[in-house]
């Protein structure tokens, strides 16, 4: 099967022909990819940071409309990229399916570049008064806005799994290569957050927004540029299903059908190919787990049926999406608590003091930046010094399993909040102290009180977002490994709508029957504290949920065709770690 001097992993180039292995992929094809990351990443944050304030000050809608209004943009940009995983593992593959989507989020930049810099589409002021935003300016905004998440819906599970398709499998040293990819990959995104939030924030508040939405669409047009050089050197992975997710279907409904059958003594005794059937076809074997027992049923010789049952890979391809599915339940709190950055954060930021000497004042938005700033010092630290000091303790080549990275990430997400909330209980005592009543009142209390939150929820991310990425990823189906990425940002946009629930309904009640809300439009009159403590409880109870499912999850076992046609076992250890997590 192998031919020597091309890739081993059945990678093609654009045309559908072999590539050298020597002569493609690897880092120097990533290096044309991580570009559009970053500028992506800028435009997105450079939008999603300071939204909240541009719907106050711009718009103006009211605390809890504009917070529910951010996490519903932002919770659709991240939840699109199912539709657009699925489109690419499909019909249309990574590279195209990406293709068609980064021009339509080009429009969208432009689109919202043009409304936010004329001045008919936004709401005019007289004598201090505003009006409120016409339905045509409304309509023109949002349009804008939700153009951005269909194009994104199409780019962001498509740019990372391409880049991961970069390394083959099948040969070690790029195998080695792969597993500090999403590390890396993560770094040149957290670059472009750090501009957005440094640079286009204060640009935006200062010089223009239409200047600060325009920089980053500028860069977004020069990013597709020098990714489509690196075309001739790209590696394409071959799709071998017609429809991936066919599977998830057909393996419950003949699971069903065959309720009544018995199970053999042995696995071994349900239908599967031939090993020699998968080198040929270039598919991975996957092996029997013995978890979600009930489908197991899918795969029993029936003699009398005229139906061919499915085989144990099949089945098992199903049992990793509902095991990753357990998982991404629990995710959600933790991405609600992420959604704080770019809204409640903010908005608390601006009612303290941001100045920095006699003249200059720090944008609240821009103190996402050291969210950034954390990631960015924190990924190097891991990769170089934590990674290979665990590694030599524990074997593992990522150092710790991806669930124990996880948890790590989540137990540190809680001390941020928990600081969130000690702050906020501090500040209000400020208030309290100094007869501070009116919205735009200053609270006598440095905003970089908030720094160590921020910090901290950088360095969460590090374990969590992109052991979450590197997660679904790895424990997706061969076939399906762009709609299981979406698992990862799925859950972000989940905790995104959750977030938007979470807000109107403490809002409702607790500002009904003339009582004060904990989230007014007067964040020096409301108990923000109380919000906060509940976020902390909530995380609290997630963490005992999450260590519970990790428990019950069972990695990926896979057969793999190695060094012509010697097959070796890919395997997952299955023994419970101290921590309680799977290894």
């Amino acid at each position: 099967m192998e031919t020597k001097g091309y890739t081993q992993d059945g990678t093609v180039d654009l045309r559908g022909r072999p590539v050298l292995a020597s002569k493609t992929g690897k880092w120097k094809a990533c290096a044309f990819l991580v570009g559009y990351e970053a500028f992506e990443r800028m435009a997105f944050y450079g939008i999603a940071s300071n939204l909240v304030n541009y719907l106050t000050t711009q718009l103006h809608e009211d605390t809890v409309s504009s917070v529910r209004n951010v996490n519903n943009w932002s919770g659709s940009v991240w939840i699109t990229p199912i539709i657009g995983a699925y489109i690419a593992d499909t019909y249309l593959g990574r590279f195209w399916t990406f293709t068609v989507s980064s021009l339509i989020y080009v429009v969208g930049m432009i689109l919202l570049t043009t409304t936010v810099s004329m001045k008919s589409l936004r709401p005019t002021c007289t004598d201090g008064i505003c009006n409120k935003a016409s339905t045509l300016q409304i309509v023109f905004f949002y349009t804008s806005l939700y153009t951005i998440a269909i194009g994104a819906g199409g780019t962001k599970p498509n740019i990372s799994t391409f880049g991961a398709d970069q390394f083959d499998d099948f040969n070690p040293q790029e195998k080695e290569l792969k597993v500090s990819f999403f590390n890396w990959w993560m770094f040149s995104s957290f670059l472009g957050a750090l501009v957005a939030t440094l640079a286009l924030v204060y640009i935006q508040e200062n010089l223009g927004w239409g200047l600060g939405y325009g920089i980053p669409t500028v860069g977004l047009l020069f990013s597709l540029f020098v990714f489509y050089l690196g075309t001739p050197i790209y590696r394409h992975k071959v799709k071998k299903t017609k429809s991936p997710a066919r599977d998830l279907i057909q393996v419950p409904i003949t699971a069903f059908r065959n309720r009544k059958l018995q199970l053999p003594n042995h696995p071994s005794q349900l239908h599967e190919h031939e090993p020699q059937q998968y080198i040929n076809s270039g598919k991975r074997q996957v092996h029997y787990t013995p978890i979600f027992r009930f489908l197991d049923k899918a795969a029993v010789k029936d003699g009398n049926s005229s139906k061919p049952p499915c085989t144990v890979t099949q089945v098992e391809g199903t049992k990793l999406v509902l095991g990753m599915l357990l998982i991404w339940l629990v995710t959600l709190i933790p991405s609600t608590i992420w959604a704080q950055i770019n809204t409640l954060f903010v908005k608390q930021g601006t009612t303290m003091d941001r100045s920095l000497g006699s003249r200059f004042q720090i944008p609240a938005a821009s103190l996402g930046s050291f969210v950034t700033f954390s990631m960015l010092l924190s990924v190097p630290m891991y990769d170089r010094y934590f990674v290979p000091f665990m590694r030599r303790k524990t074997g593992n080549p990522r150092g710790i399993t991806l669930l124990q990275r996880l948890g790590i990430g989540f137990v540190i997400q809680i001390a941020a909040i928990a600081f969130a909330y000690a702050v906020e209980v501090r500040r209000m005592h400020v208030i309290r102290v100094h007869h501070i009543m009116g919205p735009k009142e200053t609270v006598p209390m440095s905003i970089f009180c908030l720094l160590p939150q921020y910090v901290l929820l950088g360095i969460a991310d590090v374990f969590n977002a992109i052991g979450l990425l590197e997660f679904f990823y790895d424990q997706s189906p061969e076939d399906m490994q762009s709609l299981g990425t979406t698992f990862f940002t799925s859950g972000i946009g989940v905790g995104n709508f959750l977030n938007s629930f979470l807000v109107t309904v403490v809002d409702k009640i607790t500002g009904g029957g003339n009582g004060k809300s904990w989230i007014g439009d007067n964040l020096n009159d409301s108990h923000l504290d109380y919000y906060y403590g509940f976020l902390l409880v909530i995380s609290t109870l997630n963490l005992g949920a999450f260590l519970w499912a990790s428990s019950k999850y069972v990695y990926k076992r896979e057969t793999i065709e190695f060094n012509e046609g010697c097959i070796e076992l890919e395997s997952k250890a299955l023994e419970i770690s101290p921590l309680g997590l799977q290894v």
